[in-house]
């Protein structure tokens, strides 16, 4: 029991860090290079946690010469345009000033079902209405509309608006973020004074408390029985 404890903890530990060095981005906006090395690696760990008779080394070695492959592939394909395209392809664009491109639309192995998803879910109902759809490499989809029918900012109307303020989490569930306090150039002393003026003697009875860059606090209290 224990040996497959440690095993499991070891496994866990070197694939999370793998994952970390593998990047930030979800699994649906995974390059394809990038999709291929995360199946393999799960299938190469699941194997020495399922058999203990197994030593470990046989599955982390090759989850860990799969991760130098990939961050080695990764960085030659920054300098070269010819490989990336090889392993990531084009984009491709499926509309083009509000025509749908049929033969790239069937090249990409995409239903118009599909397409019109892709297109509500980002608020566009008409095709017409858009500019340009450019199907990613990572399967995502990026619309350019005619400017008419873009949402307006309020440059184009001529509307002066105030930045918004950053606000800054100090307090988390109860929890003091003192990192964060420290970095708006605050103490601790200041922070109990503005939870005093909101009815507050402890951190702890606090859910969330913020701070924006004119040092202004935003206070959340815990709700009774939470």
């Amino acid at each position: 029991m224990m040996i497959s404890f440690i095993r499991t903890v070891i496994t866990f530990s070197v694939l999370f860090f793998a994952m970390r060095i593998m990047g930030k981005r979800q699994l649906g906006e995974l390059e394809p290079i990038e999709l291929t090395v995360a199946i393999l690696i799960s299938n190469l760990a699941s194997q020495p946690l399922a058999d203990t008779g197994t030593p470990l080394l046989y599955g982390l070695i090759p989850v860990l010469t799969l991760l130098c492959l990939q961050v080695i592939i990764t960085l030659i394909s920054a300098r070269s345009i010819r490989l990336r395209r090889i392993l990531g392809g084009n984009p491709s664009i499926i509309i083009e000033n509000g025509r749908i491109d049929q033969n790239e639309l069937k090249s990409s192995r995409v239903s118009l079902d599909e397409l019109f998803q892709e297109l509500r879910g980002q608020g566009y109902t008409d095709v017409s209405e858009i500019k340009r759809a450019v199907l990613e490499t990572d399967g995502s989809l990026s619309i350019i509309p005619f400017d008419r029918y873009a949402p307006a900012t309020p440059d184009a109307l001529g509307i002066q608006v105030e930045e918004k303020k950053l606000a800054t989490a100090v307090i988390s569930d109860g929890r003091l973020l003192s990192s964060n306090l420290k970095s708006l150039g605050l103490n601790e002393k200041w922070l109990y004074s503005e939870l005093r003026k909101s009815g507050i003697s402890k951190p702890k009875d606090v859910f969330l408390m913020t701070v924006d860059s004119d040092n202004k606090a935003s206070v959340i209290k815990k709700e009774t029985g939470k």
